[in-house]
Order: C-alpha cells, then structure tokens, then sequence
C-alpha cells in the first residue's frame, strides 16, 4: 500500500492513497515528548493496517500537505556513499573525494544525515549561500525498517524492511570536500528531502527500480537498482552489526552518475531551480531551491 504523512484543515494526518484520494486511518497520528509529529513512524511501530480504511471518508489528494513519511525529527537517516561504480568513478575524478582510498569501495561507505536536515516534497531546499557555493542533488531509494534488531543476517535482512520511499541526499560539496568527513555537509537544514509516498515492500520489486533525477526538466541521473554494488540485505546486515536498528529508520542506499560534481564544469543548484527525483513504483519527490533557512513561509521548524 501506498502511505502518506500530511497536513489538512483538520490537522496531521496519515492515510492510505488510492488514485487521487487519501484514506485516513483512524486514530493513526499523534505526537513525541517535545510534541513533533509522528507521523507514518507511530503506525510501523505497532504494525501499520493491511487494508484500506474505508470507513473513513477520503480527502482529495490535491487539498492536503504532504510531509516527509517519517517527518524529522523521528528517526535515523543513514546514509551509504559511492554505491553505483559510475558515480563511485566520478566522484574520485571529482576531485572533491577527500577521504584517504579512492576506487570502488570494498565494503559499504555508510554516513548519517541529521534528522533535522528532513523536509518534505515541495518545500523549498535553502540555498545556504553564506556557507555554500556548492550545493548539489543525489538521487537515492529509501530503505524503511519495519521490525528493528541489531546482528542481522543479510539472508533475513529483506524480512525488517517495512517499504521504501525516496531521499534527495542534498550536499554542500565544498563543505563536504572541506571537512574532510561528509556528515556536515549532508546535514544542512533542509538538505534531506523526503517523499512524497511511503510504499510498502510487498509492493516493490528491488531488482529492477528505475532512479532518476531532472533538474528543471533536464535529466541528469538515470540507473536501475540492479547496479547498486553493495544491495539492500547487505546494506541492513552491515549496519545493523554493530548497532541496533530502530522501527522507522531510514537508509539511503546511495545515487547514480550523474550528480553536479560529475560534470565539467561542475553544475550545482541555484536559487530557483526544480529538482524532481523520481522512482519506480513510488512517485516523484519535487522541491525547489530557495533562499536562506527560514525564508520559506511553508518551512517546518
């Protein structure tokens, strides 16, 4: 099934999409300590219903917000760098890899975003021009886990994923390259955007997902997930050796060739530009680039 986190004139929301309505589910929304909503996140964690609401009446789908599925600040977002060999290729020819090997990598090159970098589809990426000149888009699958667990064997990895969404994993190249380590530069505010639909897995065919990323209409990343080098279960039994995986985490699974660094000359975002980020099976993720954090009027704190 199809799932959405949103915001309509009777408040927050998490539904089930069928066509062009949401289905609400009942009772399905409530909020953490400090009072952020919860969103999808409250409905993996106690087992998300198998079937459509329908005695709920439905919303049209153009009269709500939608939000990131697991709206910041909930969860972990890990992420996994150079996992497709052309873009791994690039990004050393880049000259912005400044980590101490350079190649394909032989184990999972796995990062974290903040939470806080989380936004929704359509809300605007700030441009961060006082700290950034470089600023670019990558293409990525989102892993949900649905049951956590820590030691988890690859061959029963696929059996935690609770679906997949699409991540925009927004990256402030200079401060990346910079700092020398990437969790900086891939934590901007608004550096994470999310959506627009959580699908569940029982729907999703992993070996043949196609990713792809235009910036104002021009295509700039296409690939199938067949090329990932590192795929899903090996990524969830790598990370979850050492750590515990929680209900609601997010892994981003790594971008295509294609990104702003891998041409010459590099093309980064600007003010006003549209990035549509688009998966098989789960939608197109659409923001635009803005000003500075907070000159968004629909911005989420």
């Amino acid at each position: 099934m199809k799932y959405v986190s949103f915001l309509s004139d009777t408040g927050p929301g998490v539904g089930v999409v069928l066509g062009e309505h949401v289905f609400p589910v009942p009772h399905g929304y409530s909020v953490s300590a400090d009072g952020a909503p919860l969103g999808l996140l409250e409905l993996i964690q106690r087992g998300a219903p198998t079937s459509v609401p329908c005695a709920t009446p439905p919303i049209a789908l153009a009269d709500v917000r939608l939000l990131a599925p697991i709206p910041r600040p909930a969860r972990n977002v890990i992420c996994v760098g150079q996992n497709y060999h052309q873009h791994s290729l690039e990004f050393d020819a880049s000259g912005y890899n400044s980590t101490p090997s350079n190649g394909v990598p032989d184990r999972p090159v796995v990062f974290t975003k903040a939470p806080s970098s989380v936004i929704g589809p359509d809300d605007v990426i700030p441009l961060h021009d006082a700290l950034t000149t470089e600023l670019d888009y990558e293409a990525e699958l989102g892993v949900i886990i649905g049951t956590g667990g820590r030691g988890i064997p690859a061959e029963e990895a696929l059996s935690h994923v609770w679906g997949y969404t699409i991540i925009n994993d927004v990256t402030a190249r200079d401060v990346q390259r910079d700092h020398r380590q990437w969790f900086l530069g891939k934590s901007l505010d608004g550096s994470c955007p999310m959506g627009p639909f959580a699908v569940t897995a029982d729907e999703v065919d992993l070996t043949d997902l196609l990713v792809e990323t235009r910036v104002n209409g021009e295509l700039r990343q296409s690939a199938k997930t067949g090329d990932l080098i590192f795929d899903v279960p090996t990524l969830i039994a790598t990370i979850s050796a050492g750590m515990t995986l929680q209900p609601g985490d997010v892994i981003a699974t790594g971008t295509p060739a294609g990104v702003g660094i891998g041409f010459d000359p590099p093309r980064f975002l600007r003010a006003g530009d549209t990035v549509e980020v688009s998966i098989t099976g789960l939608g197109t993720l659409t923001n635009t680039v803005g000003g500075p954090p907070g000159t968004d009027p629909g911005e989420r704190a």
